[in-house]
Formats: C-alpha cells, structure tokens, sequence
C-alpha cells in the first residue's frame, strides 16, 4: 500500500492473546500523511459451523458464558452460538471445526462445506472466522459434548427446530454474528427445504 509507511508495534499485553498498539503514517486523499495509532487484539483465527439436519429440520447450536458481552450487558452473558474455536497455528481450518465438533457438541463428522471467510469485527480484531456447515444424523453423536474441562469449558448443547432459530435471530436472543451469518446463510440456501 503506497500510502501506509512507518508501522511500528508495541506489545502491549500477551495474556490470552496479544494485544498491540500499531502506530503508523496514513496519507489521506488530500495528500496529507497523518500519524494515527490503533489497538489490534490478536487471538488467531477462528472456524465455525452450523450443523444441520434436513429430515428433522433441526441445527445444533451452543449455550455458553461470554464475559466480554456480559461486560457489554449483564442481561446478555448467556449466548447462543453455533460450534466454533480457535485455530492451532499447526491445524486447518477444516481440521479445527471437525475437532470442535466433537469436543463441543458430540458429534463424529467426517467433513464439512466451507461456505465464507469474514472478519467479525475488523477494526480491532484480527481474527478471520471461516464459516462450514454439515448436515449431522443420530447416528453420529458419540458423547455428550460440553466442551473441555482442560479449556475451562462449560457448553449447553442445543437441538433446535431451524423455524425456532429463525425467530430467535429476529428477537435477538442470537447476537454472535457468526451464528447469525450461518443460520441466515442456511436460509437464504434453504439448506433445511
């Protein structure tokens, strides 16, 4: 980019994930360099999936505490989410989203159909999600999922009649905008018929 130049960071925390102030010079379209500084969270990327059952006409979703909406609004810590995680930097996304399955939800896949990559909050997140969905049967559960105890895991898994999950987005009991993109990416494909 011929008008970016300068860019220094500093580490200013490296806990969870890390996070940094990026200081840089930015030429306007006056012509004009400005020096700006923005903070960048940095915790990897992510994969997500919405699993589907056509002959039900049901998906599996999360329930699970998230401490940054609760900060956000007490009402909401509580979210409702499709099964996501953080990717390894030696996985792939593919790979990340089987795992995660299993772990948190107790279902066996096999594969899954990637559907899109978004950035969720580009201007202060890194992440990059990449979206699957896959359709799941009975047959495939072969735990109870809940997550891992070693992450601090503590996961409700949800079955739920895809019409319900609908007017739970329209009422704003799902907020997570990946879940959000998924379901409405499974609507706009009428992947459930």
């Amino acid at each position: 980019m011929k008008n970016l130049r300068n860019i220094e960071h500093i580490k200013l925390s490296k806990a969870w994930a890390q996070l940094d102030r990026i200081d840089y010079d930015f030429k306007f379209k006056n012509g004009e360099w400005k020096r700006l500084s923005r903070e960048t969270y940095n915790r990897g990327d992510g994969a997500a999936i919405l699993l589907y059952n056509v002959k039900n006409g049901t998906v599996i979703l999360t329930r699970q505490f998230r401490m940054p909406i609760y900060e956000n609004n007490k009402n909401e810590g509580m979210s409702i989410e499709v099964c996501a995680g953080a990717i390894d930097k030696s996985d792939s996304p593919i790979d990340t989203i089987i795992a995660e399955v299993e772990e948190e939800v107790g279902y066996k896949i096999e594969t899954a159909k990637h559907v899109l990559s978004a950035y969720t909050s580009p201007g202060a997140l890194t992440e990059k999600m990449f979206l699957y969905v896959a359709e799941y049967s009975a047959k495939m559960k072969i735990s109870d999922g809940g997550g891992l105890a070693s992450e601090n895991e503590e996961i409700e898994v949800l079955e739920l009649p895809f019409n319900i999950v609908l007017k739970m987005v329209e009422d704003q009991e799902i907020i997570d905008a990946k879940s959000i993109m998924l379901i409405q990416y499974a609507q706009i494909n009428n992947l459930l018929g």
